[in-house]
Parts: C-alpha cells; structure tokens; sequence
C-alpha cells in the first residue's frame, strides 16, 4: 500500500508485514479462483482485473492458462467432445481479451490434429462411410468454435483442409485400386502349388485381373459417389473439384496401369536391362505367361472396363470444370482406349517374340553343334523333334487358357498338291534328286519360288487374339528361322536326309495346331529346298525307308504316351 511505501520502516513496520502477508493470501486466492473450471467467467475476469491492481504480471497468468489449454489439444480425440475445449476458449477470450490470436492458433491446431487423423487413416485405406462420419464431426466442431472466436476463420481453414485431405482420399483410393490389380497379376509369375496346373493358374489370373479392374472400378466410383451425395456443408462446396478429381484420377489410374503393364512385361528401359540375357531371350526371366495374360487384359480394359466406367462417369460424375476450359476433359476415353489396344499388341508380339526366340536358340544349337558334313546315315527322327514339338505343346496349353478358338483355314490333305510331301510329289522328288548339278539346283528354286507367286500365299499376316493365329505365327517365325540355320551349313548326303526325315515327321504335328495348313506346307519346302542347295549330293531318301523310320517314331511316342497314363 503507498502509506506503508512511505513510512514502512518507522513504527508501521508491523502493519506493513501484516498488510503484505494478507496480499499474498489475496493473490493466491484470485490466481486459484482465476485457474478453477469450476468458477463462473465473471468472477475469474474480475479476479484478473484484482490481480492487475495488485500489481502481479497477468501475462504470466495467461501464458500458464494457454499452456494448459494446449495439454487439453495433445489428448483430444476426434471422437471426443468439443464442448469442454469449447467453453474454455470462451472463457479464456472473455478472460483475456488481448487473447485472441493465441486463441485462433490454438483453434486452427485442433483442426490441423484433426485433418492428421484423417490423413493417417486415408493412409491406411478408409471407407468411404468413415472418412464421411470423420469429416462431419470436423465441421460440427468447426461450427462450435466458430460460434466463440469467430475471427479465426474456421470454416475457410476447414475448407481449405478438407480440399488436401479429399484430394489424398481420391489419389489413395486409385493407388489401392492399381495394387490390388498388380496383386493378382503377380500371382501369375509364382509356382503353382502341387496338384494345381500352371494353365489353370493363368486362366484364374486373367479372371481375377478383369474382376479387379472391372469391379475395383466400379466399387471406388461407389465411393466417390457417396462422398458427392453427402450434404456436409464441406463436401457441397467440393462437389465442382471432386468430380474433377474423379475425371483425372482415372485418365491418370489408366496411364499409371498401362506403364504397370510395361513394368511387369519388361518393355520398360528401367527392367528392361535386367531381364534381357546374353542370347537375347527374354523368356527366362519374363514369365511368357504372364505377358499373355497382359495381352488379353489389355483388351478387355479397352473394350469392356473403358465403356463401363465411362458410362458410368458420364451418369454420376458428369459437371465439374473447376479445372479450367483451356486444359481439356479431364477423362478421354478414346485415349485410353488407343493406349490399351497398343499396348494388347505390343504384349501379343512379346509373347510370340518370347516364344520364337527360346525355340530359335534350341534351333541354333541343333544345326550349330553337328559336323553336318561328315553327318552319318539317319536311322531315326532326331530329339530336337521331340524338344521342338514339347514347346509347341506348352504354348498351346498356354494359349488355350487365356486365348479364343480361331477359324482354320486351308483344311486339306496331301493328295491336292502339298509342296513339301516328297510322297504325294514324285515330281518334286525327281526334281530334289537331279539337283546334284548347278543346273538342277537352280531349277529346283526357279520352280520354288513360281510356286509361291502362283499361289499368292501370304505368309505372314496380322497376329490376332486367337489360339490358332499365335501359334501359327510362332511355328512360321521358327520355320523360317530354321530354314536361314540350314543356309548357314553345307550338308552331306546323309545330312540332308535327316533334314528330309525329321521335317517330313514335322508336317503331321504342325498341321494340327496352325490355321493355315498351305502356308505350312510351303515353309516346310522352304526348308527342304534350303537343305537342298547347302547339299554337296541332295538325294533324298527313298520313300519306303522315310515311311518305315516315322512309323517306327510314331510307335515310340505311342509307348511313351501309354507309359505315362499308367504311372
């Protein structure tokens, strides 16, 4: 008090002790009051004002009651009420009305907390009906504290977040969406478990990829589609910027699947280094299966999933244009539907190119590792028919498992004029043998290629999504391949008729999984013709010991086949 500043020292000593003893009681009766929820806001103000006209530095005060309110925000929950946080901002801003920024700070950190836990959970893959309920207690609570501090603008910043978090929501739910479709198609590239075929794995990965795309789709534009129906003030204002979002998350999903695709096939530079080996094959480390399945799923998302999923955009998600005129649609359809028909090509030619390399390399070390000059007398069909006709086989257990039937076309039997049957063509086992001389042998071509002029045979057409036209493709790469091997070697007698006898036990097998017999008949000519020219004596092997040696295979292959059915 002034008088005991005055003359405290002198006789009032006493009193002066006495007063500042009963001070302190006061101040810490006004600061407990000032601290105490339970006290009524007018008294807690006033004993604020009484604290000020003591003298005690109320900034302190505030700083301790802010810092309190802070500890309150680090265990506040989404799911807790706001009431309790609510009335203490009311309390402290009527409190200390020079509050108000910290107040604001404290009010947008609350909602930052509760954009967090909305990320978080987005992360970790959130239904639509929970990121809703989580967004609608967020604006309750917005709309609380927005009723005692309405200067901190709370809807705006709410907004601006909900704008971040929804945004994350939509990318997330593609991003998922493209995982789970990777998921299914890499079970393709693992063993199959014992007793289950490795086609019945393909099919059952083609069927389970076009689920995922087809379905996937249509249950996150579920999704979306609650998060336009809700009527959430914060959702209402979005509307424009969710359809838009919608629009470009799929343009973006299906070019992030197409590059996935080239990913998984090794036709991107980034793998592609790594799965090629020093033959040039791709096989052993791109599984061909799996670039089948590529192929025929690439189709279905162009002409079934893309038409769907439009439809169903143009039904529900249609409006928009907060993205800007200038910039275009945000979903083409016609692109993505160009993309996936290039990219089914690209995979179809892989997987043939896979195919024609792996028999190319059996076909080089056939004709590269034999001395075919001193080649002795043939007395059987050579293994490299039986290799040769096993990689057929899985090829055709392939494709059967992910490809439609075909139409074959060139059905015929060797009696109309087949170029390559040195036994229904004696004329042209005339022709082989007389073509020991320049002369012949230049003849022997000369008719050869009359033949294919004549004809007008088209040997190599468009690869179609068939069974019949992959495989036919395969065998004429490999036919072809085979006869260039033969043009790099120089033969003997005898090492041209085993070129003559296995090519002549070839014409039956091949015949039953190509489409076009005739083109066959001729590539199997091609390759006599071949062996023919690198021939030093080309005489053919007489018709009754070519017929007794592949009767004698056949008989062979019977006993094996009938072994393995009993085992």
């Amino acid at each position: 008090m002034p008088i005991f500043k005055v003359y405290g020292d002198s006789s009032f000593q006493d009193c002066k002790r006495a007063s500042e003893e009963a001070v302190v009681i006061i101040m810490e009766n006004l600061k407990a009051k000032l601290f105490s929820d339970s006290e009524p806001v007018e008294l807690r103000a006033e004993a604020v004002l009484l604290l000020k006209q003591l003298g005690v530095p109320v900034e302190n005060l505030k700083d301790k009651l802010l810092k309190k309110l802070d500890r309150f925000l680090i265990d506040f929950e989404l799911q807790s009420s706001i009431h309790e946080f609510v009335e203490a901002v009311r309390a402290l801003w009527v409190i200390f009305p020079d509050s108000e920024k910290q107040l604001s700070e404290l009010a947008r950190d609350l909602m930052t907390k509760h954009f967090k836990t909305v990320e978080d959970c987005i992360k970790r893959r959130v239904s639509s009906e929970d990121l809703l309920e989580m967004l609608r207690i967020i604006w309750i609570n917005t709309n609380a504290l927005e009723e005692v501090l309405p200067e901190a603008m709370l809807p705006s910043f709410s907004l601006e977040a909900a704008h971040v978090a929804i945004k994350q929501y939509i990318s997330t739910m593609f991003s998922h969406l493209l995982h789970d479709i990777s998921e299914t198609l890499t079970r393709v590239q693992t063993k199959p478990k014992e007793g289950v075929r490795a086609e019945s794995t393909l099919q059952a990965s083609l069927e389970g990829s076009k689920k995922a795309v087809l379905q996937g789709s249509m249950d996150v534009l579920l999704d979306f589609r609650r998060l336009l129906d809700d009527n959430i003030e914060l959702l209402v204002k979005l509307r424009d910027f969710i359809v838009d979002w919608v629009q470009e998350g799929f343009q973006n999903f299906f070019r992030m699947l197409d590059n996935h695709f080239l990913t998984l096939s090794g036709r991107n530079k980034s793998v592609s280094l790594d799965h090629g080996t020093r033959d040039g094959s791709q096989g052993e480390k791109v599984f061909s299966g799996l670039v089948l399945v590529l192929a025929q799923l690439s189709v279905f998302v162009e002409q079934n999933a893309i038409p769907r999923i439009t439809e169903e955009i143009a039904a529900s998600f249609s409006g928009g244009g907060v993205r800007g005129y200038e910039y275009g649609p945000a979903f083409i359809p016609g692109e993505i539907c160009r993309m996936f028909r290039s990219a089914g090509e690209k995979f179809l030619h892989l997987y043939v190119n896979i195919k024609t390399q792996k028999i190319s390399n059996l076909l080089r070390k056939r004709f590269t590792t034999p001395n075919w000059v001193k080649h002795k007398e043939p007395r059987e069909v050579h293994m490299f028919v039986d290799l040769l006709l096993q990689e057929l086989g899985a090829i055709g257990t392939e494709v059967q498992q992910i490809l439609p039937h075909g139409i074959r076309k060139h059905r015929r039997s060797d009696s109309n004029g087949s170029t390559a049957s040195s036994r229904s063509n004696p004329m042209r086992e005339d022709r082989i043998t007389r073509s020991n001389t320049q002369r012949a042998r230049s003849q022997l071509l000369e008719t050869h290629l009359a033949k294919l002029f004549k004809q007008k045979m088209e040997i190599f057409t468009k690869v179609d999504y068939t069974q019949e036209s992959v495989t036919s493709t395969i065998v004429k790469l490999c036919l072809k391949s085979l006869q260039e091997f033969v043009r790099l070697q120089t033969f003997n007698r005898s090492g041209f008729q085993q070129i003559q006898l296995d090519i002549q036990f070839l014409k039956s097998p091949l015949k039953e999984i190509v489409e076009d017999e005739a083109v066959i008949d001729f590539l199997l000519d091609e390759v006599i013709v071949a062996s023919a020219e690198r021939c030093l004596d080309p005489i053919p092997l007489e018709a009754a010991i070519l017929d007794k040696l592949i009767q004698a295979k056949l008989g062979k292959s019977k006993e094996k086949t009938a072994v393995s059915l009993v085992e």
